[in-house]
C-alpha cells in the first residue's frame, strides 16, 4: 500500500479518537463544568449531528478545491476544534469545539475515500479505503482505552491536547506524502476538479440512493444492538461493570479485523461480499440475542458483531462511489453522513424496544430486523438495471498522475 495511505489513516485515527473517547471521560467533563451527565452526553449527540451536516455541506463547498488542499483544510478545522475543547473554560465553549471538530469528520472520510481509491490500482480500491478506515477502528481498539486512562490520570484536557498533536501529525503527513492530482496533459487546469453541479448530478442515479439506503440500514442494524450493549452485558450476560470496557476493546478488535477483511473481499467481488456480510450480521445479531445469557457465547458474539458489522464499510463506500464514478466526492461524503444517520436510527429503534419493556436483548433483535431490511434493499438494488457492478474505471489513479 502507498505510504500516503498511512497519513490518511493517522487522520482517521485522530478523528475516531475525538468521536469516541469522550464517552469514557463524561464523568470528568460533567464534574469540571458542573453539569449533569445527561447534559454532558449532549457533547456526543451534538458531535454526531454536526458530522452529518458537515459531511454534505463541507464536501459540497469544497468541490472546486483540489482534494489534497481540501484534506489539509479539514485537518486545520480538526486541530482548531480540539484546541478549543482543550482550552474550553465552560460547557458552551466545549460544545463549540466539538461541533468544529465534527464538521470535518464526514468530509474528511468522504474526500479521503476518493483519494485513497485513486492511490492504488482498480483491483485494490476497497482495500485502500479499508486501510484509511483502519485508523478509525484502531482508535476504538487502542485510542479510546489509552485516551481515557490519560484523561483520568492527567485530566480530561490532556486527552484533547494529545488529539490536537495527532491532528498536527496527520496534517504534516498529508502535506508531505499525499500527491496532488494533476490534470491530463493538454487538458484545462481545472479538468480534474469537479463542479458542484456535476457532483449533485450523481444523485440522479437511483443506485446511488439505493446504496445510501443500504448504508443507513446495514450500519444502523449494528448500532441498534451496540448502543445499549453495556446493559446487555451487565443485566443479561452477568458481567461486572468493570469488565465492560475490556469487552468493548474486544469488539474493537473485531471492527479492525472485519474492516481489513471486508476491504479485501470487496475488491474480489463487491456485490457478493455485501450480500454475505449483511446476511451474516443479521444472523449474528439474532444469535447474540438468543445466547446473551451465556458469557462465553457473548464474548464470541461480541467479536463477530464487530467483525461482520464493520466488514460492510469498505464495500458500502465503494458501491456508492462506483455509481457516482463521474463525480464521486459528494456521494462519498453523503454516504459517510448515512453511516451517522444509521447510528441514530439504530439507537432510536433500540431505545423504543427498551422503553416498550421488551428486555435488554430487544435492541439486538431490532438491529437484526433493521439489517435484514437492508439486505432486502441490497437484493432489490442488485436486481435493478445496472445493479450488477462491473469492473470500475473510476478516476485515473494519483499514483499514475504522480509517475
Amino acid at each position: 500500500m502507498p505510504v500516503a495511505l498511512l497519513a490518511l489513516a493517522i487522520g482517521g485515527f485522530g478523528i475516531g479518537l475525538t468521536e469516541f473517547v469522550i464517552m469514557g471521560l463524561l464523568p470528568e467533563v460533567a464534574d469540571d463544568f458542573a453539569v449533569s451527565e445527561t447534559t454532558a452526553g449532549y457533547l456526543i449527540s451534538g458531535y454526531a449531528l454536526s458530522v452529518a451536516v458537515g459531511a454534505v455541506a463541507l464536501t459540497l463547498a469544497l468541490t472546486r478545491v483540489p482534494r489534497k488542499t481540501a484534506l489539509l483544510g479539514l485537518m486545520v478545522l480538526f486541530i482548531l476544534g480540539n484546541l478549543i475543547s482543550a482550552l474550553a473554560a465552560d460547557y458552551p465553549t466545549m460544545m463549540a469545539g466539538r461541533v468544529v471538530a465534527a464538521l470535518c469528520h464526514g468530509a474528511f472520510f468522504g474526500i479521503g475515500s476518493v483519494v485513497a481509491a485513486q492511490l492504488v490500482a482498480p483491483d485494490r480500491k476497497a482495500s485502500a479505503i479499508a486501510f484509511m478506515f483502519g485508523g478509525l477502528t484502531l482508535a476504538n481498539v487502542l485510542g479510546v482505552p489509552l485516551g481515557t486512562l490519560l484523561g483520568q490520570a492527567a485530566g480530561w484536557r490532556s486527552t484533547f491536547w494529545a488529539i490536537t498533536v495527532i491532528g498536527v501529525l496527520a496534517f504534516v503527513g498529508i502535506a508531505a506524502l499525499v500527491p496532488a492530482a494533476r490534470a491530463p496533459r493538454g487538458a484545462a487546469a481545472t479538468s480534474g476538479t469537479p463542479s458542484a453541479r456535476s457532483e449533485l448530478a450523481a444523485f440522479r442515479s437511483p443506485q446511488v440512493w439505493l446504496s445510501i439506503a443500504v448504508t443507513v440500514l446495514g450500519y444502523g442494524g449494528m448500532f441498534g444492538g451496540f448502543t445499549y450493549i453495556a446493559f446487555t452485558l451487565t443485566e443479561v450476560s452477568g458481567f461486572a461493570a468493570g469488565a465492560v470496557p475490556w469487552l468493548l476493546v474486544l469488539f474493537g478488535v473485531g471492527l479492525f479485523a472485519g474492516n481489513l477483511w471486508g476491504g479485501r473481499a470487496a475488491d474480489r467481488n463487491l456485490v457478493r461480499t455485501l450480500l454475505v456480510v449483511l446476511a451474516a450480521l443479521t444472523v449474528v445479531l439474532a444469535a447474540f440475542a438468543l445466547t446473551a445469557s451465556s458469557k462465553p457465547l457473548t464474548v464470541v458474539a461480541l467479536l463477530l458483531m464487530g467483525g461482520v458489522g464493520f466488514a460492510t464499510v469498505p464495500g458500502l463506500q465503494m458501491r456508492v462511489m462506483h455509481y457516482a464514478s463521474a463525480a464521486p466526492t459528494l456521494a462519498s461524503g453523503a454516504n459517510i453522513a448515512a453511516f451517522n444517520v444509521g447510528n441514530a436510527l439504530g439507537a432510536w429503534l433500540g431505545g423504543l424496544t427498551l422503553a416498550a419493556g421488551l428486555g435488554y436483548t430487544s435492541p439486538l433483535w431490532a438491529g437484526a430486523a433493521i439489517t435484514a431490511v437492508g439486505l432486502v434493499v441490497l437484493v432489490v438494488a442488485a436486481k435493478a438495471p445496472g445493479g450488477e457492478l462491473r469492473p470500475p474505471a473510476v478516476v485515473p489513479t494519483l499514483a499514475a498522475d504522480a509517475a
